[in-house]
């Protein structure tokens, strides 16, 4: 039984990589668009399942593991920016305050007759506006891809004040539930969860215990 992680996102793959289980990766075929007034959680849901149910249905006998993360503001849920603009937009609107981050993750295997979506949120609180580390921080490019246009494992991680929850739901994989996930669909998963989560081997993991 193979196991195929559907994402285009190198940071799902090294952290999926963590969990010392062979897979591999396959692009999904889905694609996301933020609807206005619909909530995150249902929206982030169903771009996971979308995700990995369109990737399925091109390899039945596999287990594909789906992923997406959102940010919810306000009742607002916050994509990917399309442009420096918009970047810079949302980290002003983000700075000082609370958000949610939701990482959905869905498991989808037609032969085994499987099809769950699950949901992982933490608390993320970010550090007061500040121009001159804003427009810096912006010049990294680390802005473009990222939901709410920061990086908490890159440099985004100095914008950020306090994690309450779990650091690899930020990132965009919540490591403990994909092996609950996994495990139920009976994928073995080898590591000791409690280690890994002990060791935090993962950028800037070990700046947010959460």
């Amino acid at each position: 039984m193979s196991l195929i992680l559907t994402s285009t996102s190198p940071r799902r793959r090294e952290l999926l990589a963590l969990l010392g289980l062979p897979f591999s990766i396959k692009s999904p075929s889905f694609e996301e668009r933020l609807v206005a007034d619909c909530p995150a959680i249902e929206q982030v849901q169903s771009f996971a399942r979308g995700k990995a149910q369109s990737v399925a249905r091109q390899e039945p006998e596999a287990v594909v593991l789906g992923s997406d993360t959102v940010i919810e503001l306000d009742h607002d849920a916050l994509g990917k920016p399309a442009d420096q603009v918009e970047a810079r937009a949302m980290l002003r609107r983000l700075a000082a305050r609370d958000h949610y981050v939701h990482t959905a993750v869905a498991i989808v295997s037609f032969v085994r007759a499987i099809d769950v979506v699950a949901l992982s949120t933490a608390t993320v609180r970010m550090k007061p506006f500040d121009e001159r580390l804003h427009e810096r921080y912006l010049t990294t490019g680390e802005s473009f891809g990222k939901a709410g246009a920061y990086s908490i494992q890159g440099e985004g991680g100095d914008l950020v004040d306090s994690v309450v929850g779990d650091f690899p739901t930020v990132v965009g994989l919540p490591l403990r539930l994909v092996a609950q996930l996994l495990t139920k669909a009976g994928v073995r998963v080898p590591i000791d969860l409690n280690e890994l989560y002990v060791a935090k081997p993962y950028a800037n993991w070990a700046r947010f215990p959460g």
